[in-house]
Order: C-alpha cells, then sequence, then structure tokens
C-alpha cells in the first residue's frame, strides 16, 4: 500500500519516534486532528510500512543494576568474496542471533558492520567462534568494544515544520 505523507502524517511520526506509548487522545490532541483521524492515519501508516513496529528501548544502565553491564562491539566483518551470494549467505547467518542487534551492508571497506550486544567477554568470543571465526565465508574481523556510550538514537530526521518538503497532500 503506497502512501502520501502530508504535515499531520509527518507530526505523526515525530510524535511516535519521540514516545510510541502516547494514547490515541493524547496524540490526537499533539498534531491537531480528531482522535478518530489520527487513529485512522495511524493505521495507514501502519499498514504501508511507514511505521515498521513499536518498541520499548531499554536503559542499558538501569538493566545493569538487574543484569550486569554486559559488552558491546562494533565489529567490522569483510569476507573471502563479496559475490551476491555469499553477501547475502553470511547476511542470513546473522539474522537469527539476538546478540547481533544491527546488521549493515557497507561499502567502501569492510563488507559489513555489526552492533553487536553480549554478556561478557566469553560470551563474545562464543559468538566470535561460531559466527566469524568458523565460517569459511569471513576473511577478516575488527572489533571495537564501547567503553562509553555517548549517544544512542532510533528516530529518523523528518522534516520541520514548515519547510516545503515535497510531500504530497492528502
Amino acid at each position: 500500500m503506497k502512501i502520501s505523507l502530508d504535515a499531520i502524517d509527518i507530526e505523526i511520526l515525530r510524535q511516535l519516534q519521540h514516545d510510541a506509548s502516547i494514547g490515541n487522545q493524547a496524540l490526537a490532541e499533539r498534531v491537531h486532528t480528531s482522535p478518530a483521524t489520527c487513529l485512522r492515519r495511524v493505521r495507514a501508516l501502519v499498514e504501508s510500512g511507514v511505521i515498521a513496529r513499536q518498541v520499548a528501548i531499554l536503559d542499558p544502565t538501569t538493566l545493569a543494576t538487574q543484569l550486569g553491564h554486559g559488552i558491546s562491539a562494533i565489529v567490522e566483518i569483510t569476507l573471502e568474496r563479496q559475490t551476491a551470494e555469499a553477501l547475502a549467505q553470511f547476511e542470513h547467518t546473522l539474522l537469527t542471533e539476538a546478540a547481533v542487534q544491527q546488521c549493515y551492508r557497507v561499502s567502501p571497506g569492510p563488507d559489513f558492520i555489526l552492533v553487536v550486544h553480549c554478556s561478557d567477554m566469553p560470551a563474545y568470543q562464543d559468538l566470535s567462534q561460531r559466527l566469524f571465526t568458523a565460517n569459511s565465508l569471513v576473511r577478516n574481523i575488527k572489533a571495537f568494544f564501547s567503553i562509553q556510550r555517548s549517544k544512542f538514537g532510533a528516530e529518523l530526521p523528518l522534516p520541520e515544520a514548515g519547510i516545503k518538503t515535497g510531500l504530497a497532500a492528502r
């Protein structure tokens, strides 16, 4: 389903990116529409795939008091061959691995950049062995371990209100 976004849709997206737990009534007030119109628009955004899913973003520092800090790593992976089949096969291997939080196919340089979270160094070593070292597709691995997370965001930049965006009006 294709959808054309207008200023109200953009504001709905902005509000939901900031706090997806907001109720429809409050969201409608913030975007200056009726609750019925707001609900219809949110459903259209979901059905069109613009809103892929709604999740809870956990605070790692608060969670660490219960589970321990764990480790985060940014991992560069270069494959032996860069054929479409090899890239897709390696990427498929990563999809079911919970410790791999993010996966980017990049160019130039390494073939993949991963964001990985593990409970401790032995867990990272096990992951590294299973996914990288024992994988004949992998030629080179370079891991960078995070010592502090200075910024984390999941919000995509959206056009500001009043700026001509080229987005179709409804």
